[in-house]
């Protein structure tokens, strides 16, 4: 199996030979690095580019230098790939981007929404803090323009809003029908993400529950990434990962070969 998104020292992860070394260990046959990039023009998002890492963008060149040198000595296979944080509205910038940059392939996600990173949203009883509904109506509002732009092979964890412990469970059904409808039409691909495998802070894996079964029903398919940030997220994600799909008989496609 490979894993088809994980982050190296050039965002928020380790660095690449320590992840690597970690993923052969699990007996994972490759890896897809694909680091974070924000290419926002939000003046406050813009400012925190730095701060949450979002910066890939000045720094892929680099990376793909360090993979190309990786991949002469290494039997596992590894994949130059970026995870761009999608904006409805961004997409000629995000498409130039890509076009140029000429990745392995592209994982896009929502993760800022109404002016913060949705886990940003703590304390919604203070009079600046918008209606817990009104962020899950955008984000959710965001995945679908994601899925509808077509700009990606791979949509990153498409519920993670579903780990906020007072966001969870607010979402409507029409707003499944809304996702997974648009992941049905789209050439991006829903990945099943391990983020949260084995840890008590939220649901197991990425899409979750009534998501997961209305993209089945509509026969989407599904890639794999294990979102690994360190060594240590390979310690049993991998495995039970690969479990899981056997279990729930899905294939899971590789992204490479969509962007071919």
């Amino acid at each position: 199996m490979h894993d088809y998104h994980a982050h190296s020292a050039y965002s928020d992860g380790e660095q690449l030979h320590r992840m690597l070394d970690a993923a052969a260990d699990a007996g994972l046959d490759g890896v897809g690095f694909a680091d974070h990039c924000s290419l926002t023009r939000d003046p406050h998002w813009r400012e925190q580019r730095a701060r949450y890492a979002r910066t890939f963008d000045l720094t892929y060149e680099r990376r793909r230098t360090a993979i190309e040198a990786l991949r002469a000595d290494r039997d596992i296979a590894v994949h130059d790939a970026v995870e761009v944080d999608y904006e409805p509205g961004a997409d000629d910038r995000i498409g130039a981007f890509l076009a140029d940059a000429d990745f392995d392939y592209a994982v896009g996600s929502v993760h800022y929404v109404l002016g913060h990173t949705v886990f940003a949203f703590e304390d919604f009883s203070t009079p600046d803090t918008p209606d817990p509904d009104a962020v899950v109506d955008a984000y959710y509002d965001a995945v679908v323009s994601l899925l509808e732009a077509e700009l990606f092979e791979v949509a990153a964890h498409l519920d993670v809003i579903e780990a906020h412990p007072q966001l969870a469970g607010r979402r409507t059904k029409e707003q499944v029908r809304r996702v997974a409808d648009a992941a049905a039409a789209s050439r991006t691909v829903p990945e099943i993400n391990a983020k949260r495998l084995l840890r008590e802070d939220g649901p197991d894996l990425h899409p979750t529950g009534a998501l997961r079964t209305a993209l089945s029903d509509r026969g989407v398919s599904f890639t794999v990434g294990t979102d690994a940030h360190g060594p240590e997220a390979y310690d049993g994600r991998a495995r039970e990962l690969e479990r899981f799909c056997e279990d729930a008989g899905i294939d899971p496609v590789a992204p490479t070969d969509l962007a071919a």
